[in-house]
């Protein structure tokens, strides 16, 4: 927040106004999917990759992506003297020719755990709290955390394959009662999702300040695998539910979310799930949605740019949280990004002959960041 504010504060009141005038203008062009903005906030389910923690913390490079997170951890293990040099630079190597960077983190969980396969107690751990040290004074952007309180205060539920628990800290400082959940507390995993815990982020790969450790691999969480309750009540979500993506590159290629969702739900197709992703490239982007919509996901451009990314967010949430009234039915014919395009609806409602007077709501409906 504080970059935006010194940049908007260098320029002049034209300048502002300039400024104001291209975002009026790109909300205006931006349109929604009427099926997502239509779903009411208690039939969604956020999964919430590394993109929402590298939007809401960027002063924290190994939050960005996995391949930085791995990088900050081979850093953090080098310094602490975890790992042996040459095993650092091998990882390093990995790092930089391997795909499947899932892989290369469940290596590592277990070259640093002991050699009896288990992987508790390990150094990882011990690695990612010096990583992520001190993360509530690193929040510069909560926008993004902000639309998903909004939405869990109204219904919609979270999982997140994430290590952090920016959510759950920011929530805290917002007065809620938030809970961080493992895969392995299987009376909270069915209150969770049955509907009962309102606020409770379901962490599937676990959280890096619960001394149970890290799992990558599904062999870990194989008690919830193999249990029956637990597999059904955790398929029927991705059933019944719209899940949508935020922020998640690599969490189709997650084994874990593979393993409770993905390849374990029959006729995906028949499904109707939501991926917000980065269009830098035409053909990638096109050729995802085409892939996509066989596992039942609708792939939904945010931008071209990363920068994009929390304010399409935050206008998403108020479409999908605002009351709809007959007037906003017909004004909605294009389904405008944002509330703050009401002006363009009372401008076409004027050339139609409708009264504008009847159309309530301004851009003061979106919530700012504070």
């Amino acid at each position: 927040m504080a970059q935006v504010n010194s940049w908007s504060q260098s320029l002049s009141p034209s300048g502002k106004r300039a400024v104001n005038n291209e975002r009026f203008c790109f909300l205006c062009s931006r349109k929604f999917l009427k099926s997502l903005v239509r779903k009411q906030p208690r039939d969604l389910l956020l999964v919430i990759g590394t993109g929402v923690s590298a939007a809401v913390a960027p002063g924290i490079p190994a939050l960005c992506s996995w391949r930085s997170c791995i990088e900050a951890v081979l850093g953090a293990a080098e310094q602490l003297e975890v790992l042996h040099p040459g095993d650092v630079a091998e990882f390093r190597n990995k790092v930089m020719k391997e795909r499947d960077l899932l892989v290369v983190a469940h290596d590592l969980i277990r070259k640093m755990s002991p050699r009896t396969g288990d992987t508790k107690p390990n150094f990882f751990q011990d690695c990612l709290m010096e990583v992520f040290d001190n993360l509530e004074q690193h929040i510069q952007n909560p926008v993004v955390l902000q639309s998903i309180l909004r939405l869990m205060e109204r219904g919609t539920m979270v999982l997140t394959t994430n290590y952090d628990n920016l959510l759950e800290i920011f929530g805290q400082q917002q007065g809620k009662p938030m809970e961080s959940l493992d895969l392995k507390d299987k009376d909270k995993v069915l209150q969770w999702a049955r509907g009962h815990v309102k606020y409770g982020v379901l962490h599937i790969h676990g959280l890096y300040t619960d001394p149970c450790g890290m799992v990558l691999d599904p062999s870990g969480y194989k008690d919830v695998t193999q249990d029956p309750e637990v597999m059904e009540v955790l398929q029927n979500l991705y059933r019944t539910k719209s899940f949508l993506f935020l922020g998640c590159g690599e969490t189709l290629r997650d084994q874990i979310f593979q393993a409770l969702f993905l390849y374990t739900v029959k006729n995906k197709v028949d499904l109707e799930h939501y991926m917000l992703v980065l269009k830098e490239n035409e053909d990638h982007f096109f050729k995802l949605q085409a892939d996509m919509l066989l596992h039942g996901i609708k792939v939904v451009s945010y931008g071209d740019c990363f920068q994009q990314f929390p304010e399409y967010v935050q206008d998403l949430t108020a479409q999908i949280c605002k009351q709809r009234s007959p007037d906003a039915e017909r004004v909605d014919s294009t389904t405008p990004l944002g509330t703050s395009c009401v002006d363009c609806a009372k401008r076409k409602l004027g050339e139609s002959g409708t009264d504008s007077k009847r159309i309530k709501g301004s851009a003061n409906d979106i919530p700012t960041l504070q």
